[in-house]
């Protein structure tokens, strides 16, 4: 599946994927400007492969693209740079698959949980915050205090879901 099917498989034959990378690029300049961070080179360069990808990446993914590039091939490089997108909200970590997705609401607060197709292993965020508060009500009722929570629910997308009832009769 080449690099445009997969994007066309996932958003649909009209999405703009150049306008995705745009836009959080310009939300990530935006954001560092306003924390008083810098978005150096290779935070940047990750961020762009990390959205270019519309797919969770994991770091040696990663590592090996910046490699490629010419960037500094050392891992502690690419940590670096995964850690500062996260702290920042420009990413989040998918942690069954330990790899990273471009956040798609980084410009406001909120906690994303994420549907993960079993066929194409396509990820979607999704922001839901009833089930944040759901979770910290039922988290203080047994006196528990929630600093950390990962919601992820696998499955099969649309598309895979119509594929499979298509080649099943």
């Amino acid at each position: 599946m080449t690099k445009q099917d997969l994007q066309s498989h996932q958003y649909g034959a009209r999405h703009n994927h150049d306008h995705c990378i745009d836009t959080a690029l310009a939300t990530a300049e935006t954001l560092c400007v306003q924390q008083g961070q810098r978005l150096t080179k290779v935070r940047r360069r990750a961020l762009e492969l990390i959205w270019e990808s519309h797919r969770p990446l994991g770091a040696y993914q990663l590592l090996a693209k910046l490699a490629e590039e010419g960037f500094n091939s050392a891992p502690p490089t690419v940590y670096r740079a995964l850690d500062f997108l996260l702290g920042a909200g420009l990413i989040h970590k998918v942690e069954s698959m330990n790899a990273y997705l471009g956040c798609s609401h980084a410009d406001k607060a909120h906690k994303g949980y994420f549907l993960i197709c079993d066929e194409c292993h396509n990820v979607m965020e999704f922001d839901y915050q009833d089930i944040h508060a759901a979770l910290i009500a039922k988290a203080a009722q047994q006196g528990f205090e929630l600093r950390a929570e990962t919601i992820e629910l696998t499955g099969l997308c649309a598309k895979c879901k119509a594929n499979s009832a298509g080649a099943n009769p």
